[in-house]
């Protein structure tokens, strides 16, 4: 099993639709490439990404040639007899009869008593046993301490899912590092998401590009992804594909995976540096703040906006806001509710941004 995976949140779209014969063309160039990590979860695309891997994948290839993993989120059960008829949806919906991994979803310390409520551990150790489950574990968005604290009661966790990546090195609010020292504590093998930040380590401003630049080439996603699969703990890296170029260029540095150089440590600390001087909202457009809105606030696309306009100066930026409201809230129309920054695994404070946001595209002429 190499280090890279294939995360299917951001799989190709026709309008609405996954493009099936898009993701037929990704998913081939990765096995016939030696790769054969897939992730999905219930929520991803509405459903459609289940659906898309059975389409795309489940449909088409033995189920001894790649691995799966899907996610128990905890907004799809309210009790313990919720869980298995859920499970059971999941199997179908993607098109297989076991899950080489089951992870209990998006885990805070809001969240952890829930699931322990509902018994959902228990029952993921029962569908082990029973040959439905592979391996269990956890995707996480919270403090060190609530790792540790779940960790230590729950030891069956075999595996953490984190994001980890150079921008959230040390952020305050993310704490990547400090997460993935706990999983070394507890011997934990770690899944990375969000390795290139929702994009916005792409993205980057002038500055931080030249410092890549001025190594030995890659691409700018290269030196994110390489970067997270450089360290022990971690075995696998997602990255969440929108089209071949990206699958191309990803497979072409992680097939045969080369890790960081002392180089290359030293400039990603200066991008680092570079990145915390800047003024924007470190949102990896997840879009759990976007169902739940009263208002039908594209939330995560009009942070991008304001990212780019105070990142780059991005002159489209008032056009593409104006684009994303046109048939949805703007950021003034936010009614204050707080259901956004309940389900943000960022802990962003939404609110407060919308209001940025609608200051710099809503000003009085």
């Amino acid at each position: 099993m190499k280090k890279f995976g294939f995360g299917c949140m951001r799989l190709p779209m026709n309008g609405k639709e996954v493009d099936y014969s898009q993701v037929n063309e990704m998913v081939d160039y990765f096995i016939e490439n030696g790769f054969n990590y897939f992730d999905t979860a219930h929520g991803y695309l509405g459903g459609a990404s289940e659906i898309a891997i059975r389409e795309c994948l489940a449909k088409r290839y033995d189920r001894s040639q790649y691995i799966l993993t899907d996610k128990l989120t905890q907004s799809y059960f309210n009790k313990e007899e919720d869980i298995r008829p859920l499970f059971e949806s999941q199997l179908a919906a993607c098109g297989v009869e076991y899950f080489d991994y089951y992870l209990m979803h998006a885990m805070t310390a809001e969240y952890y008593p829930k699931y322990q409520r509902c018994n959902a551990f228990k029952i993921a150790a029962d569908l082990k046993k029973e040959g439905k489950i592979r391996h269990v574990g956890m995707s996480f968005h919270d403090k060190p301490e609530i790792l540790e604290m779940i960790l230590k009661e729950q030891p069956d966790i075999e595996v953490v899912q984190l994001q980890f990546n150079y921008a959230d090195y040390d952020n305050p609010s993310i704490m990547s590092y400090a997460c993935y020292q706990v999983c070394e504590k507890y011997h934990k093998p770690v899944i990375v998401m969000e390795p290139v930040k929702g994009g916005g380590l792409i993205n980057l401003p002038e500055e931080a590009k030249a410092v890549l630049d001025g190594l030995n080439g890659g691409s700018y996603a290269s030196y994110a992804i390489r970067y997270a699969a450089s360290f022990p703990q971690i075995f696998m890296v997602l990255s969440g594909m929108g089209n071949m170029e990206m699958m191309k260029d990803n497979v072409s540095y992680m097939k045969d995976f080369v890790p960081f150089s002392e180089e290359e440590y030293k400039a990603v600390d200066q991008v680092r540096d570079i990145l915390k001087h800047q003024e924007t909202i470190p949102c990896t457009a997840c879009r759990y703040c976007v169902d739940g809105c009263p208002k039908k606030i594209l939330i995560p696309d009009l942070f991008g906006c304001y990212n780019a306009k105070k990142q780059y100066g991005d002159w489209n930026s008032d056009f593409y806001y104006n684009v994303n409201t046109q048939n949805n809230g703007k950021a003034s129309a936010c009614i204050k509710c707080g259901k956004c920054e309940h389900v943000c695994p960022q802990h962003l404070p939404i609110r407060k941004h919308l209001e940025e946001v609608a200051a710099v595209f809503e000003r009085k002429e």
